[in-house]
């Protein structure tokens, strides 16, 4: 299918109130241009230098999501536009992510990532480390930010209880943030989780965004 049948046939899927981001790193603006003829307006990008080059070229009213790791150190490059921050993970990063984006006169509105996988290559804070930050209160003088939520990787395999189950420990950490210290926040809505080969089992757990790329645009080209 083409990429516009793609985003047509997922979007028909999806139930209402979650979004669909189409991840389109590694693929070229011109792939990106197609999905945006075909209605797409959310992108996902991982690498900074690869978003910011894509933003110059393409329409201005595209809703650029970075999904990747942050590193403080570029922040500034795209806290000029950047619609959502889906990977803060430490007190050090949000509070650079605030300073970036008072310079530029913006309220960037941010997740915090959670690892929830089973494997050493995913990013993320622990319940613990969330807990402790979010204790510790500093976020709450940090106006240049908004979080919204979480966002998390499920662990890459075949066992979809286990995916399952990663899920599960996710909404169930949402729902306990939210009642004890967003319960007044109406932004605190967001759970980003959710790719193509289990996005249909995160919506079932609650997710909000789901991040899907193969299956819109194929297989990547890591080489270009």
């Amino acid at each position: 299918m083409t990429i516009k049948e793609e985003i047509a046939k997922i979007t028909a899927e999806l139930p209402s109130g979650v979004k669909l981001i189409a991840v389109s790193k590694f693929h070229p603006a011109e792939a990106v241009m197609e999905a945006y003829e075909a209605g797409q307006r959310l992108f996902g990008e991982n690498k900074v230098q690869e978003m910011v080059a894509k933003q110059e070229v393409l329409p201005k009213d595209l809703e650029w999501h970075f999904i990747g790791h942050l590193q403080t150190n570029k922040v500034k490059y795209i806290a000029p536009f950047v619609a959502m921050i889906h990977s803060i993970d430490s007190l050090h990063l949000l509070t650079e992510v605030n300073r970036q984006a008072e310079k530029v006169g913006r309220v960037i509105n941010v997740l915090l990532q959670i690892h929830i996988a089973h494997e050493e290559t995913k990013f993320g804070m622990t319940f613990d480390e969330c807990r402790a930050l979010l204790n510790e209160g500093t976020w709450k003088q940090l106006n240049h930010v908004q979080i919204c939520g979480l966002m998390g990787m499920a662990t890459f395999t075949d066992n979809m209880e286990q995916v399952d189950g990663e899920f599960a420990g996710l909404q169930a950490f949402f729902e306990e943030l939210k009642g004890n210290w967003f319960a007044d926040d109406t932004a605190f809505k967001e759970l980003s989780m959710g790719m193509t080969d289990d996005y249909p089992i995160a919506i079932r757990h609650g997710s909000t965004f789901v991040r899907i790329g193969t299956l819109i645009f194929g297989e990547r080209n890591y080489n270009k």
